[in-house]
């Protein structure tokens, strides 16, 4: 099955949930009817992100907020010191009831509606209803050859494992290799004289000295030189071993994460749906201070019940198949947490999440991100391309979004290259400016650009053609602009797979 498209231009001059800017806001969007994973996979790696199916790329040298796609690098990720707080909060909460005092502030999380659409769902459903009835007839061939199929993920826990040996990516920085060389005359160290001794080893020798000195023998036939212990003291624990560690039988809460997929057709989801849009109103509600009139039922299913992702279950893919997905957080028989994720080719993508707030004191939104990177490490095991996880776009020109640099290592998405940069090498350019070409070669360009449009695919009257073809039937002003300006963002590979669906 195709991607299917309906390009929809440029958006600009709207509010910006991050700044409060009345009119700094600009983005170009498409609607999307359906769309395979791996054609969503290349678009989020040239800046695409998708709400409902409303899929948008920020105009980063025109928005007044530059948002950069964000990626973890999981194989390689370890918990910082305030999320190990975080993880043994919430076991001490499971294990004994403990509920930590002082300070419990979460990360915060993203406004509902941090793209294009500002809020404006009204426009969403006023928008997929025209675009539906467009493609109403149009896609009865194309679209629908094939039944939907979808695998139901059993319920479970996730027992991850951490690869420590990830090969870069495309478009990763090499790292340049020191290669030692003998030194030149006058150089380097003078061979005639003993070699320096670090400081660390000196202490030591001055500490066996002396407790020979202190020993009843008073020399070395007397000294018992310390064990060196089985283990090493200062191993960390990993990820997986954070959040699984054992609970004793009496334990006061018992916590299960369940993926569901998105899918009405699912017994599952059918099931939890009002108790999960209840736990949306009352957290968009306390959380944004939205009020009800924007937390109806249409919104909540626009927004987060509605995806054009195509469940696909390949061979080589994980267990669960790429796709939509809820991942469910229920305490004691309730659901207190929903993230909402795309599981995709080569990564799992965070798209949204709201949690009870009467939990915040457990910080859900650290935890919740931490649990989707122990899952990545998971469904890597199964396909081993899959190994990042996307956490959205980061904001530095936003103090309160800079918390998504803090899961490392990390990459930022070159905006005009579209390589993927360390975040550490990115922040001293924004630092002075808020919009950055963070590729440092001036003469590297866009390898997946639009190199020939005619070969773009066109939905028109039933019959897919190359744009080559299909240009001279048309004759509307502006629609060359049009499909032009669209090409150049979606890139060459996505502009010959998608279908552009044109009236």
């Amino acid at each position: 099955m195709a991607s299917v498209v309906e390009y929809k231009g440029l958006k600009a001059g709207y509010h910006c949930g991050y700044c409060d800017s009345a009119a700094g806001k600009a983005s170009c969007g498409m609607w999307a009817h359906s769309m395979t994973v791996q054609d969503y996979q290349d678009l989020i790696d040239r800046g695409w992100r998708r709400s409902g199916r409303y899929v948008y790329k920020p105009v980063m040298n025109q928005t007044c907020c530059p948002q950069y796609t964000i990626r973890c690098r999981s194989l390689q990720f370890q918990p910082s010191k305030s999320h190990k707080k975080v993880l043994k909060k919430m076991l001490k909460f499971l294990a004994k009831g403990e509920i930590s005092k002082g300070n419990c502030e979460d990360e915060p999380m993203e406004p509902s509606m941090e793209d294009a659409v500002a809020g404006d769902m009204a426009l969403i459903n006023k928008l997929d209803l025209q675009c539906d009835l467009n493609l109403q007839e149009s896609l009865e061939r194309e679209v629908k050859k094939k039944g939907k199929s979808t695998k139901k993920e059993e319920s479970n826990e996730f027992i991850q494992s951490q690869d420590k040996n990830e090969e870069l990516g495309s478009g990763e920085p090499s790292h340049a290799v020191d290669v030692h060389t003998a030194p030149k005359p006058g150089k380097g160290a003078d061979l005639s004289k003993p070699p320096c001794r670090k400081a660390k080893e000196i202490r030591k020798e001055r500490k066996r000295l002396k407790l020979m000195q202190q020993s009843p023998a008073g020399g070395p036939e007397g000294f018992q030189a310390p064990r060196e212990p089985k283990t090493k003291p200062n191993q960390p624990k990993s990820l997986e071993e954070l959040i699984f560690e054992s609970l004793p039988e009496d334990a006061s809460h018992k916590l299960e994460v369940r993926l569901v997929p998105v899918s009405f057709e699912d017994p599952e989801f059918k099931s939890s749906l009002s108790q999960s849009f209840s736990l949306y109103v009352k957290y968009q509600m306390a959380i944004h201070q939205d009020p009800p009139e924007e937390c109806g039922k249409t919104e909540f299913t626009g927004f987060l019940c509605t995806s054009p992702l195509e469940p696909e279950t390949p061979p080589n893919g994980p267990d669960c198949g790429y796709g939509s997905f809820h991942q469910q957080y229920w305490l004691d028989g309730k659901i207190i947490a929903v993230g909402v994720i795309d599981i995709l080719p080569y990564c799992v993508s965070s798209v949204y999440l709201y949690y009870d707030p009467d939990y915040s004191f457990l910080s859900l939104g650290v935890y919740s991100a931490l649990r989707e990177i122990a899952f990545t490490r998971q469904l890597h095991e199964k396909a081993s391309q899959l190994s990042y996880y996307y956490m959205g776009f980061y904001i530095h020109s936003c103090p309160k979004m800079r918390y998504k640099g803090h899961y490392r290592p990390s990459d930022l998405l070159c905006p005009e290259t579209y390589v993927w940069v360390p975040i550490e090498q990115c922040l001293p350019s924004l630092e002075n400016s808020k919009y950055c070409r963070f590729n440092q070669d001036p003469e590297a360009a866009d390898e997946g650009r639009s190199r020939d449009p005619d070969r773009l695919q066109v939905l028109y009257k039933k019959a897919i053609l190359p744009y080559g073809v299909f240009k001279q039937q048309q004759r509307e002003p502006g629609e060359e602009a049009a499909v032009l300006q669209y090409a150049s963002l979606v890139g060459q590979a996505c502009s010959e797979r998608m279908l552009l669906f044109r009236n």
